[in-house]
């Protein structure tokens, strides 16, 4: 058994840890009662949903005094008085009713009484333990007020940590003996590192040959280690929403210039991921060039359509109140650093050609573009400001491959801020950007304000099922990277994936080098969970560790393959 202690946080303020996330429920673990390990780098788990008006508007929620109990089907609950946004006060007052299986993954049933939520816990009172002293508990977890502790089973507690804790690097497989003709061939196969939620993850290896002649048949003792690549973060200053493609042999990157006030967009070029980090930068496109292309140039994208090399990004002809989605198109056989061989960007348009939004009273921006059994899909941002402000929604709909400018259906409201972290500060989810695993397909998005409540959430729905139909997809109650995630990087958010030639995918993403710092990208090796889910938050510390690194063989060089 262990014991599951259930709290929420002190607020300290709008830039480390404010009520909005603060007054959500948190976890803690414990083999004794006594000694807590907070989960999820100490932050929110379980959020209360918004509540939406007529004009599609949203009141955010948060909530207070969360109790978790076990249910006699072997489920869970959770209850909670629910609480405005910033932890005020509702009336009438209303408890909201979770069931959950794993304390992963929660279901919001409905509201209740007071008194039906007490009746509930008192009801369900098997497993209750004592509740740690709020000044001791503090000690360990900064900010805990404690609210309830259960005993757990040793399955759920296992499920807890490999969901809610960062794995880490804990073995290392490798055959005892390989036969290779010569370096490449070895190269080709790779160590199987273990992780401690019981995942791995398969690494080249960079051996030691100083005494293998594979000129030479027989038998040697090798050891090497596995290759493990080093990014400091940032790895370019001033570059926010990052997005790297492969294309043709070689590796391209483009971002939002923030050092201009986003002026001109740039781009690199390199034969490896790690090159581009100081490669020559490329003007590809700036304010004054094109008729109605003005400022704001924003979130550029690769993709490819039907082997065509597209750039999808924002723009505006000056007004912030015109920005609108755009794409430009490579021409066939053209040099993707020469902005001459670039079309002039193209606003994308509805089916008929109209509009996607009025300009001036609603704003198209951070589109991105992915396959998806046999079709082409696009998910964007889109923010009414008139007559009233909404906040920023995701919205998706199929593209026309023929004419990538041209939406093939109607556009369909994919997401609104509807959780604390995803409404903090502001209501906004924007920065969509799509990872397709096995049967699935996840869209990681950002939500909050570009500041240190920036976040990445997760939506995911399976092959076969109707993207745009809202209902099919899931979307994670707590976001997958924070200000928490990573020390010394805030408002961590707007994210891309890119496989590089070996088949690991990385991650790209902008985060503040210090609160006060300018948004900065970084790249990151994204990993899979116990449930093939994306982890971004696997440091290179905790990816490959001493002395799980160092690998050994015997190599066996055969006399009929060096023939």
């Amino acid at each position: 058994m262990a014991y599951l202690l259930c709290y929420t946080r002190e607020p300290i303020d709008e830039i480390y840890y404010d009520p909005r996330l603060a007054y959500s429920m948190h976890l803690a673990l414990s083999e004794d009662g006594k000694k807590w390990q907070a989960l999820n780098h100490n932050s929110g788990v379980l959020f209360p949903k918004a509540t939406e008006n007529e004009d599609g508007s949203l009141n955010p929620k948060s909530l207070h005094m969360p109790r978790i109990f076990a249910k006699a089907d072997g489920t869970y609950g959770v209850v909670a008085k629910r609480a405005g946004g910033d932890g005020e006060e509702e009336e009438p007052e209303s408890y909201v009713l979770w069931t959950t299986r794993d304390f992963v993954r929660y279901e919001e049933i409905d509201l209740i009484s007071r008194e039906e939520a007490e009746q509930l816990v008192t009801q369900n009172t098997a497993g209750q333990s004592a509740v740690p002293a709020t000044e001791e508990l503090q000690k360990q977890i900064e900010g805990a007020v404690p609210e309830n502790v259960l005993e757990i089973s040793e399955q759920v507690e296992n499920r807890l940590k490999k969901k809610l804790l960062t794995p880490f690097h804990v073995g290392t497989q490798f055959p005892e003996k390989v036969v290779a003709s010569n370096e490449e061939d070895l190269r080709k196969v790779k160590a199987a590192a273990l992780y401690s939620d019981g995942t791995t993850d398969e690494k080249k290896v960079d051996w030691d040959l100083s005494g293998v002649n594979f000129k030479i048949p027989g038998t040697y003792q090798i050891t090497g280690k596995l290759h493990a690549q080093h990014y400091d973060f940032p790895i370019a200053y001033n570059r926010a929403d990052p997005c790297i493609a492969y294309w043709e042999g070689k590796y391209y990157f483009i971002a939002t210039n923030d050092a201009d006030g986003n002026h001109t967009l740039y781009i690199r070029e390199a034969d490896s991921i790690p090159e581009l980090v100081n490669a020559e930068e490329h003007l590809l496109l700036d304010s004054v060039t094109y008729p109605g292309i003005g400022g704001l140039l924003w979130a550029p994208e690769f993709h490819e359509i039907e082997g065509r090399l597209y750039i999808f990004h924002a723009c505006t002809p000056e007004p912030f109140f015109e920005e609108e989605s755009h794409i430009m198109v490579l021409k066939e056989g053209g040099n993707p650093i020469k902005r001459e061989d670039w079309s002039a960007p193209r606003r994308i348009v509805r089916k008929d050609g109209s509009d996607i939004c009025e300009a001036g009273k609603e704003i198209t921006l951070d589109m991105t573009c992915f396959p998806w059994e046999g079709d082409y899909y696009v998910i964007w941002s889109q923010r009414q400001f008139l007559p009233k402000d909404l906040g920023a929604w995701l919205y998706i709909a199929k593209l026309n491959p023929e004419e990538p400018w041209k939406l093939l259906t109607d556009p369909v409201v994919l997401l609104k801020p509807d959780y604390g972290w995803s409404n903090n500060h502001t209501f906004v989810v924007e920065g969509p950007f799509a990872l397709m695993r096995d049967d699935k397909l996840f869209v990681t998005f950002s939500g909050a304000a570009v500041d240190t409540s920036y976040v990445v959430g997760l939506l995911q729905i399976e092959k076969g099922k109707d993207l745009l139909n809202p209902a099919n997809w899931r979307q994670g109650n707590y976001p997958l990277l924070t200000s928490r995630s990573m020390e010394g990087e805030f408002g961590t958010g707007h994210n891309a994936y890119v496989t590089d030639e070996d088949g690991t995918i990385w991650n790209t993403y902008h985060a503040r080098p210090g609160v006060d710092g300018d948004r900065s990208s970084g790249i990151r090796r994204v990993h899979f969970d116990v449930d093939g889910e994306p982890v971004l938050d696997l440091t290179e510390e905790l990816d490959v560790r001493a002395p799980f690194d160092r690998v050994e063989t015997t190599l066996v060089v055969d006399s009929i393959l060096v023939k």
